[in-house]
């Protein structure tokens, strides 16, 4: 019997408890168990998962590298799918194959290039992959001759900072003037031009924003699985069109979705957004690492991260191809357990890992006037 595929979640999205189950009910029935580690003691992703510790706050980027090959020593970790420093970490993986762990993300240059917007639209642009127009703001009178030059050729003009994920920091820019509209009725994410201007000559330190027009929908999130050889193996789009989602394989989204994972090396799992410029598609962004919405294609048939971690392995999936399409749907909450308590617990079903190394590193039991570190494991009670 195949011994149990050992996966950790590093500070994930709460969403990506669905990933966690698709691993688990994986086609080939194989045996999986997840470590999850995350800052916040109440993530879902703590409770979905067989182990899990809380992640120490305030480390440095190599500070967390050293943190993440201990866990991945301590847990026998097979496959390691970093979210938080995953920069830093993809910049390590020869140090992670070296202890038995593969990391489930792209190349340290393909990282790097996509996490700046602005580089990253300049290199797509270059293979002949659409882009919106943008300018990239620091002080306040950029933001205005942006603005109005959008505004000039009828676009609404928008700005999120050129280095993020998320949608944070998004923003669309008005000419409305501040008054009880925008206190009434839920958040909008609007901002009157005049108080952005203020803010921002009023700030000490210039920002790093992009600006550019209020793209239309529909808005498709091409879910993408790469081969370290830079040949795509799957690709289906996710379509968003206010609360309507459903699923396409047409070529104006999935071939300039195609030609970017190939191009810049996007291995392992990477989502592709497009929104519509005028009467065609263009790039929105480019994320390198599994979309918090990938779950959904069990929709149509697949198992995407089975077939992603199986990729890591070394067992390569082959070409995959959906099925079929599921039906649109909607999205809406629902409720997650908990951990009964504000620190992660550990199943005590689980064999220890039987290496010397790992023994080693297992700090001794705290004593009665001693609490437990963040990062150490508690028993199950």
């Amino acid at each position: 019997m195949a011994s149990p595929v050992r996966v950790w979640l590093n500070r994930t999205y709460a969403e990506n408890v669905f990933f966690m189950d698709q691993l688990r009910r994986n086609p080939a029935d194989r045996a999986v168990e997840i470590h999850a580690t995350h800052g916040d003691p109440d993530s879902p992703v703590l409770a979905a998962a067989d182990t899990a510790d809380l992640e120490p706050e305030g480390l440095s980027p190599a500070g967390y590298v050293e943190y993440a090959l201990d866990q991945c020593a301590r847990r026998a970790i097979d496959v390691f799918v970093p979210r938080l420093h995953q920069s830093a970490l993809v910049a390590h993986r020869a140090e992670f194959e070296a202890a038995g762990t593969a990391l489930l993300a792209p190349p340290p240059e393909a990282v790097a290039l996509f996490r700046d917007k602005v580089i990253a639209y300049e290199a797509v642009r270059a293979i002949g992959v659409p882009v919106p127009p943008w300018w990239r703001v620091r002080t306040a009178d950029e933001l205005v001759l942006a603005v109005e030059e959008l505004e000039a050729g009828g676009h609404r003009a928008c700005f999120k900072p050129a280095s993020g994920a998320g949608g944070v920091g998004f923003r669309t820019v008005t000419r409305d003037p501040f008054s009880l509209a925008h206190l009434s009725g839920f958040p909008s994410p609007s901002v009157p031009l005049p108080l952005v201007v203020e803010a921002l000559r009023a700030a000490e330190e210039p920002v790093d924003w992009l600006v550019m027009p209020r793209l239309e929908q529909p808005e498709v999130s091409v879910d993408c699985l790469t081969g370290t050889d830079n040949r795509v193996r799957l690709a289906v789009g996710r379509t968003k069109n206010g609360r309507r989602r459903g699923f396409t394989l047409h070529e104006q989204w999935l071939a300039p979705a195609r030609r970017i994972a190939e191009a810049f090396a996007l291995h392992h799992l990477s989502n592709v957004q497009f929104r519509m410029y005028g009467d065609r598609p263009v790039l929105m962004d480019v994320n390198t690492r599994p979309a918090g919405g990938l779950h959904q294609l069990a929709l149509c048939g697949v198992n995407v991260p089975w077939a992603a971690v199986r990729l890591a392995l070394g067992d390569d999936p082959g070409e995959l191809e959906p099925p079929f399409l599921g039906q649109d749907y909607a999205v809406v909450s629902g409720p997650r357990p908990l951990r009964p308590v504000s620190v992660p617990h550990q199943r005590t079903d689980l064999p220890a890992v039987p290496t010397p190394a790992a023994a080693a590193a297992q700090a001794p039991a705290p004593g009665p006037a001693q609490a437990p570190a963040a990062s150490a494991p508690v028993g199950l009670t």
